[in-house]
């Protein structure tokens, strides 16, 4: 294809990025994120989780990971602040019983002090010190987190010399604020693995999607840099970069 002809793919692809719940089958076959990490976060929420706790998901998505642990729907709680996930939670988990609260500040959840007995985050955002008001004594906070470094490679190539979106997502900085807040840190991991394109529309669609990595991204702002990363793709059949991902399991003492 011509340079237009590849532009006008891509804008198709940029036009119908969007995304519900945390689904990326449009992409399939066409990207490859390795998933496999160190730790099994359902398998460490499962070692502190029993019927009897007292669970909130934060930035639950669509809740279907929350689901997944098939939790008693009465001793389970969610919130979630992104509006289409909002609507979906609202349909999905309200009927079952669990309490669903929409809430895009994780300095100001709206619950009691001291209402949960274990809080859960996967990929969310999250306050300690507001973790630490909700939990009860010796409650567990388990969160698996997307790093500041993630898909760095990804960014310059589009957007070079991007500052940092979130510097303060590292192991050591979030470790500190933890037991600074009062907690104990019972786990601390961190890991790194590679992420792979094998289609420059995919890119464009997944970066349209995680714009909070990609501000600013376009298909006709980044059009030059597109064109250097289809030369690329020609020429290796894959454009590679790495995910940041690290675990915090800590314990209010």
């Amino acid at each position: 294809m011509n340079k237009e002809e590849l532009r006008a793919v891509w804008k198709q692809e940029e036009d119908i990025a969007y995304i519900k719940g945390w689904d990326f089958s449009h992409i399939q076959g066409k990207y490859r994120e390795e998933e496999l990490l160190p730790w099994d976060y359902r398998e460490i929420i499962k070692q502190y989780l029993n019927d009897d706790s007292n669970l909130l998901d934060y930035d639950t998505g669509g809740g279907e990971f929350l689901l997944s642990l098939k939790h008693p729907f009465n001793k389970t709680a969610a919130t979630e602040g992104y509006p289409p996930n909002v609507q979906l939670c609202k349909e999905q988990l309200l009927p079952l019983g669990i309490h669903f609260k929409e809430c895009s500040d994780p300095s100001h959840i709206p619950y009691e002090d001291e209402s949960f007995d274990i809080i859960i985050n996967r990929h969310g955002s999250f306050d300690a010190g507001e973790l630490y008001r909700l939990l009860k004594k010796d409650g567990i906070f388990v969160t698996q987190q997307v790093g500041a470094n993630n898909e760095r490679e990804l960014v310059e190539m589009v957007l070079p010399n991007s500052p940092l979106p979130y510097p303060h997502l590292t192991l050591e900085k979030q470790r500190k604020a933890f037991e600074e807040a009062g907690f104990q840190i019972l786990l601390a991991q961190e890991a790194y693995r590679p992420i792979r394109f094998y289609d420059v529309g995919a890119f464009v669609w997944f970066a349209r999607i995680i714009q909070w990595e990609f501000p600013g991204f376009s298909v006709d702002c980044c059009f030059d840099q597109l064109l250097k990363m289809q030369e690329k793709l020609e020429q290796k059949g894959v454009i590679e970069g790495t995910t940041h991902r690290f675990l915090i399991v800590a314990k209010k003492i």
